[in-house]
């Protein structure tokens, strides 16, 4: 029983990896747009939704729904980002996504404070510019803006 669990979960990887390896359009066709964009520079963007498309929407969803294309893949239901002001009152909760997105509030999915998934994306600073905290605050700003009504 162990061996086949083992094997069970060593295909769910393998397919994971595989499928992150090829384009998800490719596999999934979608009306949305893809979670990379395609001849994205190698510059990690500050603009928000650039960030969220790039980093999040893989599991996400590309408008925050918790749709994106490895979501089924995943042990755990993906939270909808759309709807977080409906599930706090009617009020955005932009700093506790602040502290999510940086690592500061740990969730299992998104890795340690020591080494979140996404890397050192929301820490850097360069050339005297906080560019760390410059995406985090528009990655907000972004999901703030997609907030179902």
């Amino acid at each position: 029983m162990h061996n086949v669990r083992f094997s069970l979960f060593s295909l769910v990887i393998g397919v994971a990896i595989l499928w992150l390896a090829c384009d998800s359009t490719a596999v999934a066709p979608q009306s949305v747009p893809p979670a990379r964009i395609p001849n994205q520079s190698e510059v990690v963007p500050v603009d928000g939704a650039k960030i969220f498309r790039s980093y999040c929407a893989s599991c996400h969803g590309v408008s925050g729904k918790g749709d994106g294309p490895v979501a089924p893949a995943l042990k755990a239901k993906v939270p909808q980002l759309n709807t977080l002001s409906q599930r706090n009152h009617g009020e955005f909760p932009a700093d506790s996504v602040r502290h999510i997105i940086a690592g500061d509030e740990t969730s299992a999915a998104h890795g340690s404070r020591e080494m979140p998934i996404w890397g050192p994306i929301f820490h850097q600073i360069d050339n005297d510019q906080d560019l760390g905290f410059v995406r985090l605050q528009n990655v907000t700003e972004y999901l703030k803006s997609i907030q179902q009504k």
